[in-house]
Order: structure tokens, then sequence, then C-alpha cells
């Protein structure tokens, strides 16, 4: 199919792959893009809870999108939220599939273990079969892992005052180009924060850590993004950016 803006978009129930892949270009990864629960799915949640940021990264998946219509940018997305399957956790952890999440029950993932690898094959496996695949086909030169963070930790009513944080596990490569870039614009940034990228980092492992691709992780405050404006602005700002490190990150 294909948005408004012209951009060509591929569907799957697993994931969603908008623009086109080149090789040498910029791959933007999202794990948590999408607040969607498939119909046959009944998790047992007040729906209010759909769009708040136990279901899904807000904000990225429009910022995604937008990044895709630029030549050589393209947006691999997950189809379905976090709650139905956290495809950013392994698929053995029990928070790939939870029953509890930020404090929230959520009883539709109270499975036995059949029902289980059931959800982890029909969601988890085919997003990183189909990341592989795009992957190997078109190989960039640069993976951007792109997430949002709530602007205060709510179980401690702790404040963020990062707008944006560039979070990584071993290979740093990408992200000593991008913090000092982020910064001359003005910008509160964290350096692994607001959490280490050593420790929830499975997608990038995966596909990047483990095949020597260079990555940049990007974590952006959800009130920079939450409106149409803020998107725009961070799409541009990250078009920007990720040519600036793409450019230079093989270097």
């Amino acid at each position: 199919m294909v948005d408004a803006g012209g951009t060509a978009a591929v569907s799957a129930e697993a994931f969603r792959l908008i623009g086109t892949p080149r090789f040498g270009g910029i791959l933007v990864v999202s794990d948590h893009a999408s607040n969607h629960v498939p119909e046959d799915i009944a998790l047992g949640i007040a729906p209010a809870l759909r769009e708040q940021h136990v279901a899904v990264d807000i904000g990225v998946g429009a910022v995604g999108e937008l990044l895709a219509r630029h030549a050589g940018f393209a947006a691999f997305q997950c189809g379905v939220s976090r709650l139905v399957c956290d495809v950013n956790r392994e698929d053995d952890a029990p928070a790939a599939v939870s029953a509890l999440s930020d404090g929230h029950v959520i009883p539709g993932n109270v499975l036995d273990h059949a029902a289980r690898l059931a959800r982890l094959a029909r969601f988890h496996e085919p997003y990183h079969a189909g990341l592989a695949q795009v992957l190997d086909a078109a190989p960039p030169a640069l993976i951007v892992s792109l997430h949002s963070f709530t602007p205060s930790l709510a179980s401690r009513d702790e404040p963020r005052p990062w707008q944006v944080g560039v979070l990584y596990n071993t290979d740093d490569r990408a992200a000593r180009l991008a913090i000092p870039l982020l910064e001359a614009e003005g910008l509160i940034v964290g350096d692994q924060q607001p959490y280490s990228g050593k420790l929830l980092n499975y997608t990038m492992n995966r596909h990047a850590e483990a095949e020597g691709r260079p990555y940049l992780g990007i974590e952006i405050r959800q009130d920079e993004i939450a409106d149409p404006a803020g998107q725009e602005r961070w799409a541009e700002r990250l078009f920007r950016l990720c040519n600036a490190v793409a450019l230079r990150v093989g270097d």
C-alpha cells in the first residue's frame, strides 16, 4: 500500500516496512511503534491503557514514517503492541509476553506453555526473521533503533530532564558521533540515560552488535514528539543527524 505522502509500505501482521531499504542507506527500527491488538487476542485491560507508554512508544511510529519519506531511509516497525508481544526482549524472557507490565495486570497474557510459544511464533519469530531478511538484502550504513520514554518515572515520580537519550551496549561507534552533534543543537542529551543500553538492547544485540553493523540507539522524551509539530521537528533533526553519523561511522 502507499500512504498519503507517497511512501510505499509493506505490512505483515508482525511488522510493517515503510519505504524502500537501500544498500548503504539508513534503516529506522522501532520495536514499540504500535498499540495494535489483534481482534482475536483479548488482553483484558482498560482501553485507555493502549494509549499509554505501557502499550506503545508514543510518537515513534510517526517519526519513523516521516523519516522513511526521505530518499535512502526506510522504517521497520513492529505491527503489534508490546503488551501483545515485546519483540525487544529475549523470547525466553518473561517480559516477552508479560502478565504484569508497569504495575498493570494483563490477564490475557496469563498463558500456558503451549499458548505462550504460539504467541511468540506468531509475532516474535516473524518480526526478527523479517528484520534479518531486510538487513541481509540491503545492508544499511546505519541502523537507528528508535524509542521514546516518559518525562518522569511514575513509580518514583522522578523527573527525567533529558530530551533525548543515546543508548548502546558494547558498540558505541555511532553513539560517540551522535552525542556531541545532539548537544550542539542545544539539547539535554543522556549518555546511557534514562537507562543503559547494556540492559535493554535485545533487537540491536541480535541484529547489529552480533553482526558488526553500526547502529544508533535513540530514545526521545515523549513530550517532545507527542504532536505532529514535534514529530516533524524530530524527523528533520534525525534526518540530519543520521546522515552525518552514517558518513563518518565507517571511518
